[in-house]
């Protein structure tokens, strides 16, 4: 899966670049076209707004921006089945795509939460002495 982002909101266009930064290609050799403007004439475009007729509403983790692309590009490539399990298998996301990602989420964040209130707590017994 190849995607190209092409923002006008500067904070969105990087934090996209990061998210799918194994998945980056040129607009010209891209698979789909991650925008924050809707753009009509172009099949390849993935439209990301607030708004309910936007392909992926904001805000959104990076798994379910993985997910909502991988369910697009399947869409777009159903004649091309072969090619697409190959794909699959090499994507790392695809062994945990089945996982409940909203679960994930709250036991990470709960997790980081548990080791940052430990570095708060080694921070002041150092301070406090």
């Amino acid at each position: 899966m190849r995607i190209a982002v092409e923002c006008k909101s500067p904070l969105l266009q990087k934090s996209l670049e990061i998210f799918l930064s194994k998945h980056l290609s040129s607009l010209k050799n891209c698979d789909i076209v991650v925008r924050d403007v809707k753009v009509l004439d172009d099949e390849r475009s993935f439209y990301i707004s607030s708004s309910a007729e936007s392909d992926l509403i904001k805000p959104f983790s990076k798994s379910q921006l993985i997910l909502a692309l991988e369910r697009r590009y399947k869409d777009m490539n159903k004649g091309n089945l072969h090619y697409l399990n190959k794909i699959y298998q090499e994507d790392e996301l695809d062994d945990v795509s089945g996982l409940d990602f909203d679960i994930l989420q709250k036991h990470i964040e709960a997790l980081t939460k548990e080791y940052q209130d430990s570095i708060l707590r080694a921070v002041r017994a150092f301070y406090e002495k």
